[in-house]
């Protein structure tokens, strides 16, 4: 053992000069001179002084090791660890206070006598293998050991195992643990926040990934256009709708500027220092190529750490405004129709009133020209009487044709014929410096319409062109062609989806202006001078065109001219063939050649007189009631007039055999015609009846014949009509012709 430098416990060097032998060898000490006492003395002084230095170190390496072993036992008290020293059968010699605090909290708890008792059973083997690698190696640890300390008090930590030696006073040293606990409680509770927020923030970038593809579905599959652009106005996002409502793709928008496709839309981003959001309303858009759109914008503005965003939401309003202009258009067709629904009904009821007057005036006429001599001057006036009236007569159902409801006569018929026909009437009247072209398309379908009333429409058509170009020189143009209109044009015109062949009279006008297109169909509207014109022309084609199922469109505009078009449904072979079946009108009036004109025309020569025929007349007009008791009386018949209905019933119900004809009006006030054929048919079954009306629709017609009528009469009529009508029922004939 070597021996420890002690140099420092005689700092001025007093120490004598270590023996070259030690006290006791058998090597002899130098004697110094002198007597041998002397000698002897000398080095026994020597000596004692050796021993008493080697004392003084033996007393201070003492002082250091009890000083050492008090560090070390404050050292093993202070360590904020729990130690403890156990040896090879793991009992405890030795454990700090923190051991102890540890193992045993209370009292009443297990007391740190051995180690393995407190190791949980699943730890117990990864314990027994760490004491044993530290027997070989020197030191070992084991992670996570779990210390049962009691019932509700675990305690997690790793197990640090040193082998040590402790030296005995007689044998071997002794093998032993140094074991050192670190608890891991609380790391292992941070371990297990950190884990949990780690999963908390790995749930919630999942739901902010979530939520950012929601948005971007959102924006992406959105209706209106979304553009988000920056502080400095510059578009960072530009969905598809916008895409595709200005026509642009999202890699060529970002990073242009807002007022590239919204010009205006900047002026309400001075609204962001007041709100978070602005309808900034209505405004015009530009796509990228410069095509303006309206467009409905709102923004939305949003603060954050980067600076500000602003999101725009912009809607198109091209259908809207489209929509809203059908509705429009819809709604003034509708107004259109309930006016010239209202307009038809005050015709009609005009027409039945002025059929009166005209049939009393009529009548009068041909009883007064019947009184007057050949020759006479006041024959010459009653021919100009007849001849006005007839043309009033004709002007009354111009009314009626415009407003009766009731469909007409339709049969298969050649446009085209009818056109040529037209033709040939207007070039005996056509003006020199007007043209007339004729263009129409070749194997044209036939139409299912009234000849007669199709003929009309196109004359006032070409004469109201005659009449817009006037003295100046111009053009008109009649086209036909078979067409099949789209859809806007079928609701506009309220058209059924089939085939048409489209009747187009074009002029070289002056056109009209919208005011005056609002009002060309009604009755009595007309732009020319006063006695040029009756303004009842376009009323009567529209009227036309309704009760042939068709639809007139109007085209014209100042100084352009003017454009009708006339859509005719095409007749199939199936329509036809149902028409063809159909039996023929019953309630027919039977033309003045088709009987004698009187009674007795209708004896053979040197034949016995017959009994007059006794004719009941009713009507609430006293002047027609006047004139048809006069003008049959004339032709050998017996009448009785009345103006009342009910005195008529209570005539006929007194003596039923005394009449052989019924003939009754049938709009009387407080009454109707047919509830008068009614009562007739029940008080005289075999009764003939026959039914005047100046406004005959198809439900008056069907009215009567189920009443049991078996005629029906026009008023106004003429005197040879109504006389052979009379005389085809009164003499037994009560059947229409076939």
């Amino acid at each position: 053992m070597s021996e420890p430098d002690l140099s420092f416990l005689d700092p001025e060097g007093r120490r004598p000069a270590p023996a070259e032998h030690p006290p006791g060898s058998a090597t002899p000490h130098a004697r110094a001179p002198g007597t041998p006492a002397e000698g002897l003395v000398a080095e026994l002084r020597a000596y004692q002084a050796e021993l008493e230095s080697q004392n003084k170190v033996l007393r201070y390496s003492q002082t250091v090791a009890e000083s050492a072993y008090e560090r070390f036992e404050t050292l093993f008290a202070s360590v904020p660890l729990a130690l403890m020293v156990v040896d090879e059968h793991d009992m405890v010699v030795q454990a700090n206070s923190m051991a102890h605090r540890s193992f045993q909290p209370t009292e009443r708890d297990r007391p740190l006598t051995a180690l393995m008792p407190f190791v949980r059973p699943q730890d117990a083997r990864r314990v027994r293998e760490a004491f044993a690698l530290a027997q070989d190696l020197g030191r070992s640890e084991v992670k996570e050991v779990v210390f049962s300390i009691n019932a509700d008090t675990p305690i997690t930590g790793d197990l640090h195992i040193a082998h040590i030696e402790a030296p005995q006073s007689n044998g071997p040293p002794l093998p032993q643990f140094l074991c050192a606990v670190i608890d891991q409680g609380p790391l292992l509770a941070e371990r297990q926040a950190l884990q949990h927020s780690a999963i908390t923030l790995q749930q919630r970038n999942e739901q902010i990934r979530a939520s950012e593809k929601r948005l971007e579905a959102i924006i992406n599959s959105a209706l209106d256009a979304i553009i988000c652009v920056d502080q400095h106005q510059r578009i960072t996002v530009f969905n598809p709708t916008a895409a595709a409502l200005f026509q642009c793709s999202a890699s060529d928008a970002l990073g242009s500027t807002l007022d590239r496709f919204l010009p205006d839309a900047a002026q309400g981003l001075a609204f962001a220092q007041l709100t978070t959001q602005a309808l900034l309303g209505e405004m015009t858009a530009l796509t990228a190529s410069g095509k303006e759109l309206a467009v409905e914008v709102s923004v939305s503005f949003e603060r954050h750490s980067e600076g500000e965003t602003t999101t725009v939401f912009a809607r198109d309003l091209t259908g809207r405004k489209k929509a809203e202009a059908h509705r429009s258009e819809l709604e003034a067709q509708l107004r259109e129709s309930h006016k010239m629904q209202a307009v038809g009904t005050m015709a009609g009821g005009i027409a039945h009133d002025f059929n009166n007057i005209l049939g009393a005036i009529l009548g009068n006429v041909e009883l007064a020209k019947a009184d007057c001599a050949s020759g006479s001057p006041v024959l010459e006036s009653l021919m100009e009487i007849d001849k006005a009236g007839r043309r009033a007569r004709d002007l009354v159902r111009q009314i009626l044709t415009f407003s009766r409801n009731e469909p007409p006569q339709r049969s298969a018929v050649s446009l085209a014929e009818v056109v040529h026909d037209t033709e040939r009437l207007l070039r005996v009247t056509l003006p020199p410096a007007i043209e007339l072209h004729m263009q129409l398309q070749a194997g044209l379908p036939p139409v299912l319409a009234d000849a007669t009333q199709v003929e009309q429409a196109l004359l006032n058509l070409c004469t109201n062109a005659v009449h817009a170009i006037g003295s100046e020189r111009g053009s008109i143009h009649v086209e036909a062609t078979a067409v099949q209109p789209d859809q806007r044009l079928s609701e506009r015109l309220g058209l059924a989806p089939v085939d048409y062949v489209a009747l187009t009279v074009r002029d070289s006008g002056p056109g009209m202006d919208a005011a005056t297109l609002e009002r060309i169909f009604e009755p009595f509207f007309t732009t020319k001078p006063v006695g040029q014109g009756t303004g009842l022309g376009l009323a009567v084609v529209h009227g036309v065109m309704r009760t042939h199922e068709g639809g007139v469109d109007v085209q014209s505009a100042p100084g352009q001219g003017s454009r009708f078009t006339l859509y005719f449904p095409v007749a199939h072979i199936a329509t036809q063939s149902i028409l063809d079946a159909q039996p023929p009108q019953a309630l027919q009036a039977a033309p003045a050649s088709a009987a004698p004109s009187t009674p007795a025309a209708a004896d053979a020569p040197g034949s016995a007189p017959r009994k007059k025929h006794h004719v009941m007349y009713v009507d609430d007009d006293q002047a027609l009631v006047f004139l048809v008791q006069r003008l049959l009386r004339r032709r050998g018949y017996e009448v009785s007039g009345y103006t009342d209905p009910h005195e008529a019933t209570a005539a006929l119900r007194a003596a039923p055999q005394a009449f052989d004809l019924l003939v009754t009006d049938y709009n009387m006030p407080g009454f109707c015609g047919v509830d008068l054929v009614r009562e007739a048919r029940l008080i005289r079954p075999d009764l003939p009846v026959a039914l005047a009306s100046g406004y005959v629709t198809a439900e008056i017609e069907q009215a009567a014949l189920a009443e049991g009528a078996q005629a029906l009469i026009h008023k106004p009529n003429d005197v040879e009509e109504l006389c052979a009508t009379v005389q085809r029922l009164v003499g037994g004939d009560n059947h229409a012709p076939g």
